[in-house]
């Protein structure tokens, strides 16, 4: 059970917010959550990555340098895509991004296979079509979009 986030849009951004019952924080019993902060969180850049701002601060969890699994680390590299052209080539980053960041729930057990696809939803707007078949023979599925624009 994690703690449920909902999407939200002010101004044109959207963006995701803890999610209320009454007083208190509403529990999601779903992969949602898990899958939002999967794909939403900075995964620390690969050595060979192109760093967007031209820096060469890989970013990360840095819990990740305390794993016991070697090679186990949090996030996504979806944000390496900030500012990309929206070519066929950003497209199959983004994917493959998205089913890196998924990976551990089928290593986990959590589901027996992880699909993504991703398109273009408008300019400067990935969306990405994740979905989870799970062991139980359930299935999860949902688009996110995802802003190729710095925050």
């Amino acid at each position: 059970m994690d703690i449920a986030l909902i999407q939200k849009q002010a101004g044109g951004a959207v963006y995701f917010d803890l999610a209320l019952d009454g007083f208190d924080l509403a529990a999601d019993g779903s992969l949602r959550t898990a899958v939002i902060l999967s794909l939403l969180c900075d995964r620390r850049a690969e050595e060979d990555d192109e760093i967007p701002d031209g820096t060469t601060f890989r970013r990360g969890w840095w819990a990740d340098a305390y794993s016991e699994t070697e090679g186990d680390r949090w996030g996504s590299r979806l944000w390496l895509l900030r500012r990309s052209k929206q070519l066929p080539e950003t497209l199959r980053k983004a994917r493959e991004y998205a089913e890196e960041a998924l990976a551990w729930l089928v290593e986990d057990g959590v589901a027996t296979s992880v699909s993504v696809t991703a398109e273009v939803v408008r300019n400067g707007v990935l969306g990405l079509l994740v979905q989870i078949e799970l062991p139980a023979g359930g299935r999860f599925e949902e688009v996110f979009n995802y802003s190729l624009e710095g925050v």
